[in-house]
């Protein structure tokens, strides 16, 4: 992956779904998994400083422009997982490193962990490996599938009206309005039956904890989280003691999205530590 690329593609999956796929810059591969209501444009901050990598973005079902099968199964992580594996092939990159935001996050755990031959390191952004208990999954599960009926039932915009008003984004009160205007135009580009759907086959109660897998992996891992989002900071710290090896950096003055509120931030320990990977193992492809 020596050329420069400037490249947005969809990637046909083989079962009549496509994703959506953006490809830029050169170096080392490095895939981008957006959080929920996101989309490849999620990381417009973050990409002017991740110079030195290709960067792969793709739309997760449901999301942005890749289509948004009928079936809520089809949105499971599992099933993302195996659809990775295709747009690597079809980018030809044998092994890259993932870095998961939410969302994005628990899809680049589940893809490590099914396909660990293919992920060369790992960077999980706010990332919660999924709910243990039994009750709180089951209750999430329920909130879930009721805010994707409201969803269909009011729209697109009514569910963001009332999705930006979630306490977990109170810290990007301060972001310039520019910046806040260009977040809500990427939820708005979102349809209703990819994120309701989202919501029921890939939410965080929909497939159960992996908390009890991730001592499995062998793979360098970084979790970053912001200062202002302790409950996520304090999940970061029981994924490092459980996966061998791991290092939580907590980015200062940043909330849930780190890389939108502190990119510069979080570009420089995210570049470090994939730098000093490649020093370690080698650069991959």
């Amino acid at each position: 992956m020596s050329e420069p690329r400037h490249l947005s593609r969809h990637v046909a999956l083989g079962d009549g779904v496509r994703l959506h796929v953006t490809t830029s810059g050169t170096g080392p591969p490095l895939v981008l998994l957006h959080g929920f209501t996101g989309s490849t444009r999620s990381w417009e901050t973050l990409t002017p400083f991740l110079d030195g990598f290709t960067t792969v973005a793709i739309d997760l079902p449901g999301h942005g422009g890749s289509e948004s099968p009928s079936d809520p199964a089809r949105y499971a992580l599992r099933r993302f997982a195996d659809d990775l594996v295709k747009v690597l092939d079809a980018v030809r990159v044998q092994r890259a490193a993932l870095l998961g935001y939410s969302l994005g996050g628990r899809a680049a755990l589940h893809a490590a962990l099914a396909h660990p031959d293919r992920v060369s390191a790992l960077v999980l952004e706010s990332t919660s490996p999924g709910i243990d208990d039994s009750a709180e999954r089951a209750a999430r599960i329920q909130s879930d599938t009721a805010l994707a009926g409201t969803i269909e039932r009011g729209g697109i915009r009514a569910f963001v009206d009332q999705w930006e008003r979630l306490p977990l984004w109170s810290s990007q009160a301060s972001l310039p309005d520019a910046a806040r205007a260009r977040l809500r135009s990427q939820r708005l580009a979102n349809q209703p039956r990819g994120l309701s759907n989202s919501l029921r086959g890939a939410g965080a109660g929909a497939a159960p904890s992996v908390l009890g897998q991730v001592g499995a992996l062998h793979v360098p891992t970084l979790l970053v989280t912001g200062e202002l989002d302790p409950k996520y900071t304090t999940i970061a710290r029981t994924l490092e003691a459980a996966i061998a090896g791991a290092r939580v950096a907590v980015i200062a003055d940043a909330g849930h999205a780190v890389h939108l509120e502190q990119p510069a931030a979080m570009a420089s320990e995210v570049t470090g530590f994939l730098t000093g990977v490649a020093a370690t193992s080698g650069a991959w492809r």
